[in-house]
């Protein structure tokens, strides 16, 4: 018990904790965008509407969705939590130096980043999660992304959120693996090159699919 409460009163020790569910979280932006990609198989929707009940009826899927649930929340009260240590550890600095001669701009703004992103996780879950799961339209899954992509403001609020994400997590990676002590040179290149997977090359991915949708809509294939 004692080891559990000096872990979240020490401000290291919410870092901890901050970076593991940072990490583990990434774990579920492979997932979803692994899953998503079949919404670009060219079959009518078919293979994404089958993968979507799976993940929608699976006891064991349904059961992780809570941890990972748990997962988003932890990583949120974490982050304040840091942010309002940070606030209150140096009111005064920034009257005396730039903020930018002590720290970076992605540090600056990870509350910011992080806040609209979980608004935009609002936004998402309310116009796909609750649909389906929760007041059980009529809509297949796939049926309900063409549509919600035929919106350009959805469109441009999703590339913004994800863009920020990448952003968030290009900081993120970097405070997580020095927490943790392994940003040493034995192990930077790898660190640097599993951060631009996460950082660069999934915030594309999952970019490509409202700007493929939206482009079908305006070119008449859908």
């Amino acid at each position: 018990m004692n080891k559990k409460t000096n872990l979240l009163n020490s401000s290291v020790g919410r870092k901890f904790l901050m970076g593991a569910t940072g990490l583990f979280l990434c774990s579920f932006l492979v997932i979803h965008l692994s899953g998503n990609l079949l919404l670009f198989k060219n079959d009518g929707g078919i293979a994404f509407d089958a993968y979507s009940e799976f993940m929608a009826t699976n006891l064991l899927i349904r059961t992780i969705e809570i941890g990972l649930f748990a997962g988003f929340l932890a990583h949120i009260i974490f982050g304040a939590w840091l942010w309002l240590d940070n606030r209150r550890a140096r009111p005064q600095r920034y009257e005396i130096n730039k903020a930018s001669d002590s720290s970076t701009l992605a540090s600056r703004t990870t509350f910011l980043t992080g806040s609209i992103v979980f608004i935009f996780l609002v936004v998402h879950l309310n116009t796909f999660f609750v649909p389906t799961r929760i007041l059980g339209i009529e809509l297949s899954m796939y049926d309900l992304v063409v549509e919600a992509f035929k919106n350009p403001v959805y469109d441009a609020f999703y590339v913004i959120a994800i863009a920020l994400l990448g952003y968030h997590l290009r900081h993120g990676f970097q405070s997580a693996f020095q927490t943790f002590g392994i940003r040493g040179q034995k192990y930077l290149m790898l660190v640097n090159i599993v951060a631009l997977i996460f950082w660069l090359i999934i915030p594309i991915g999952y970019i490509s699919m409202p700007l493929y949708f939206l482009w079908a809509h305006l070119s008449g294939v859908n």
